[in-house]
């Protein structure tokens, strides 16, 4: 079992990740926690009492939910088990950086240190530095990268408690709770910070987000191209626009967009790959084949081009040989990993799952529906 100063800081943890509990229990190796927004959050106490067949269990019941699984441990998880979760696209908190995330939240370390800092009196508020507010939102900004948005929210709401007004944090709010499947809770913020900053591009790209979440395409395919047409240069928001027209089976108009991009980085593989798939999906079977073959000359690997044909519905690829053989996690057909910045989200329809690409400011379109009040 557990040992009981683990037990208190899982405690403290869950509490400060503000999401609501679906059903808590212990494990041999540490508490498995279900949130009611489609989280699976593991914490396992020592890495050492970590078996492969504890981690196969884990991704067992994240598939079976399904839910999104993360899993913390204060040691160091050994590699072959590390690999194995990230290969099925669960988030992975150990050693560093789970001591980072507790001494983060002020909650002390997992060895009982005090926290880092004491709470202002009440009442009292401190002016903060520009880099205290850079901290926060850097560590907010990363729990979103990795896909743990609750964990994202908490941070970016200690840094409005640092400066109200500062609009990267309340940007950085209403991803998180659009992550989360909050949709209204996040458009009331992004027509906030509109209402005081109209040219606000975060906020202009979150909003069409939200309107892709909200099942309506056409409105959000529309904001990305009044953006495009203001500035021709907003390469993210283009890849967002692709993603959605993909999402809408609207080929004809995927193929210009994809050509543009191409003309300001011809070199880039993916991009080259992607823009070969909608020439065969509009009919352009050879001149397709043409540029799929292009984009293996330009280095494009095989378990890349494997992943992206399972993403668009492509027949898969014959393995070069000497490949190694590798079995690729199931992945959403509509996630197009066009650039580096990305965030992903649950999408529920009847019984089919779907993520779905993000831009520039990683905001996750199409969540899962509201499953209660954000905290």
């Amino acid at each position: 079992m557990p040992a009981p100063a683990f037990a208190e800081l899982v405690g403290r943890l869950t509490e400060a990740f503000g999401q609501q509990p679906d059903s808590m229990r212990p494990t041999p190796e540490g508490f498995l926690l279900k949130t009611t927004d489609d989280f699976l959050y593991a914490f396992l106490e020592d890495p050492a009492q970590v078996s492969l067949s504890t981690v196969q269990s884990l991704l067992r019941e994240a598939a079976d939910r399904p839910s999104r699984l993360v899993v913390f441990s204060p040691g160091r998880l050994p590699l072959a088990l590390t690999a194995e979760l990230t290969g099925k696209r669960a988030t992975v908190v150990d050693g560093a950086r789970f001591h980072e995330l507790v001494t983060g939240l002020n909650l002390g370390s997992y060895l009982g240190e005090e926290p880092r800092a004491v709470p202002a009196r009440p009442g009292t508020r401190q002016l903060p530095s520009a880099r205290q507010l850079d901290e926060v939102v850097i560590r907010a900004r990363t729990w979103l990268d990795w896909g743990v948005p609750a964990l994202a929210l908490r941070f970016f709401r200690q840094a409005l408690e640092l400066k109200p007004e500062f609009a990267p944090a309340r940007n950085g709010v209403a991803r998180s709770l659009l992550a989360l499947g909050l949709v209204p809770d996040a458009q009331k913020i992004f027509h906030e910070v509109l209402e005081t900053s109209p040219d606000n591009l975060e906020a202009r790209v979150g909003l069409a987000a939200a309107a892709g979440a909200s099942g309506k395409p056409s409105e959000e395919i529309a904001i990305y191209r009044r953006l495009i047409d203001e500035d021709p240069t907003r390469t993210e928001v283009r890849a967002n626009l692709v993603a959605a027209l993909v999402d809408a089976g609207r080929w004809t108009e995927v193929t210009p967009e994809l050509k543009a991009m191409l003309d300001t980085t011809p070199e880039d593989a993916r991009l080259r790959f992607l823009h070969g798939a909608a020439l065969e999906k509009t009919g352009h079977e050879a001149e397709g084949r043409r540029e799929l073959d292009r984009a293996r000359a330009l280095g494009l690997e095989f378990e890349t081009e494997q992943a992206l044909s399972q993403h668009l519905g492509l027949p898969a690829p014959a393995r070069p040989p000497g490949t190694p053989r590798r079995i690729l996690p199931k992945v959403p057909r509509a996630t197009l990993p066009i650039s580096g910045t990305r965030a992903r989200s649950k999408v529920t329809r009847g019984k089919k799952q779907k993520a779905r690409r993000t831009g520039s400011a990683s905001v996750p379109r199409r969540p899962a529906g509201r499953r209660g009040k954000a905290k």
